[in-house]
């Protein structure tokens, strides 16, 4: 079990980018930037018992920076904030007042905005060399950043346990109150070669997805999944049921008690034989096959294309703030905010 932070020798913004290394004893291996809480390297041991990273992502941290790729940018592997998905409209009201936020999507703010929290250098407050080795970032997000209201304080702690759970611990505290929805936006994928994750075996414990708009924001409206193609309450190929050309990008509602840290999902593929069950306290969970994926140069220096990795991005409702029918998003200075996921790693043969 250790933990180690290597310099890059970047400095964004004054501040130094470092790379963080988790690994238990079992050869379980993740790294981390503090640059947007970049999930750059995830390594287990599959069914062969060879190493393999699960995460798409770069082999340096300057890829991150690549104009390229900040040109049709996925979010690869980075922490969301601080709302996650849509806002229709970049546009909310707290008591009467109503804020305008950035608006990088049509005109909704897609991810916290223009230069949301991924694109941040977060402060490292705490290491933990211990028998579940774990790294603490925190950002202080100011009042008006992006449009939103109150300074807003983000703890985010990753933890790599003997059992190869990677647990995301989340804490947030504002001055004022603000809406907050807190995601990671980690692109998976299992299979030994990568590619296309349509043989990827799927199963979501949903038995509701979110309506979307024709700009993709929540409406407010709860449709059974049940004899659609987004039914995933068993287990089935991804690519069984979709539309070819779109693959998925809904918002599941989660059969679950609010609040209750509980599996939301389940993916395996068999060539590898590894499975990933994403457990979290969030009442939500949105499926996105990357249809939009254009990144050239990944690690190996793979290009990866749309459709070559999965996403399962736990959160609040997207657009709640707008929602009253759905669990809040509004954040009090009297309250604590709190979120836990967990991506746990096994092997199914």
């Amino acid at each position: 079990m250790s933990v180690k932070q290597i310099p890059t020798g970047k400095i964004i913004d004054g501040e130094e980018v470092t790379a963080i290394e988790l690994t238990n004893s079992k050869g379980t291996y993740v790294k981390i930037f503090n640059y947007g809480a970049i999930i750059n390297k995830f390594i287990v041991k599959n069914a062969k018992g060879e190493q393999q990273d699960i995460v798409l992502g770069f082999d340096t941290f300057e890829g991150y920076l690549n104009p390229d790729y900040l040109e049709k940018y996925p979010y690869l592997g980075a922490i969301i904030g601080r709302y996650a998905n849509r806002i229709k409209d970049g546009r909310f009201s707290i008591e009467g007042e109503t804020y305008q936020l950035a608006q990088n999507a049509g005109t909704n703010t897609l991810h916290g905005g223009l230069v949301g929290f991924d694109k941040k250098v977060w402060d490292i407050i705490d290491i933990n060399d211990g028998p579940q080795p774990s790294v603490t970032l925190q950002y202080e997000s100011v009042a008006g950043e992006e449009g939103f209201p109150g300074n807003l304080i983000v703890d985010l702690t990753f933890e790599l346990t003997e059992n190869d759970e990677l647990i995301l611990s989340y804490e947030a505290e504002t001055d004022q109150a603000t809406a907050i929805n807190l995601t990671h936006h980690g692109y998976f994928n299992l299979a030994p070669e990568g590619g296309n994750v349509k043989n990827h075996q799927q199963q979501i414990f949903a038995s509701n997805y979110l309506e979307q708009d024709e700009n993709y924001s929540a409406t407010g409206n709860l449709i059974p999944v049940k004899g659609t193609p987004l039914d995933f309450k068993k287990p089935k190929a991804i690519g069984q049921d979709w539309n070819g050309d779109e693959g998925y990008d809904q918002t599941f509602v989660l059969d679950k008690i609010y609040g209750d840290l509980s599996l939301a999902s389940k993916t395996i593929d068999d060539e590898s034989g590894l499975m990933l069950s994403v457990y979290t306290t969030e009442p939500v969970a949105h499926f996105y096959t990357a249809k939009y994926l254009a990144v050239k140069n990944g690690k190996g220096g793979k290009d990866y294309t749309g459709f070559d990795a999965f996403c399962i991005e736990t959160q609040h409702h997207p657009n709640a703030i707008n929602i009253p029918e759905f669990p809040s998003t509004l954040l009090k200075p009297e309250e604590l905010y709190t979120q836990t996921t967990i991506y746990k790693v096994s092997l199914t043969k």
